[in-house]
């Protein structure tokens, strides 16, 4: 039995060993990846930087041109416009466009209805799935009772009597 308890300790201690291994390990490779990223972002700032100082000079050099044969005013005006064009065409840009519709719905969309939604006076329940296919990109709207359920309890307005109990709400 003695043998047992000192191998049980030898391998308690390996795994601590491997552990501590592994542990630096990992923590040697996270430093060498942050090293690299934070390089790169080092990178991307100054050229972000080295961009700003172009687009001034570019700048400057279309308020000089301008300057030539309008006064100086009138062309900080047209420069400051173009300017101004340029940063909202890149807002636009960067905005997430409009989600396309599904091919088998644009024919529907162009057509000026929607087969997801009723008509109006429809249930719902035929009208809402005249025409869709299996696999449509959006299921069939199901209808709305005309009642909430008999054993449902009544949403409560400010005024009204509670007909289980007649007290005001």
């Amino acid at each position: 039995m003695k043998g047992l308890d000192h191998l049980e300790h030898l391998d308690k201690q390996l795994v601590d060993e491997l552990a501590q291994v592994a542990r630096e390990t990992v923590r040697d490779e996270l430093r060498d990846q942050t090293r690299r990223r934070r390089r790169t972002a080092t990178l991307y700032a100054a050229s972000g930087a080295v961009a700003l100082y172009a687009g001034a000079a570019l700048a400057l050099a279309v308020g000089l041109a301008l300057a030539i044969g309008l006064p100086g005013w009138a062309a900080a005006l047209i420069t400051a416009a173009i300017l101004g064009a340029a940063a909202y065409a890149l807002r636009e840009a960067a905005r997430p466009s409009a989600p396309q519709p599904a091919p088998d719905r644009a024919a529907d969309l162009a057509a000026g209805h929607d087969p997801g939604v009723p008509p109006a006076g429809g249930t719902g329940a035929v009208a809402g799935t005249a025409g869709r296919t299996a696999g449509a990109a959006h299921p069939p709207v199901p209808p709305m009772p005309p009642a909430p359920p008999s054993g449902a309890p009544r949403p409560e307005r400010p005024g009204e009597t509670d007909p289980g109990t007649g007290h005001r709400a």
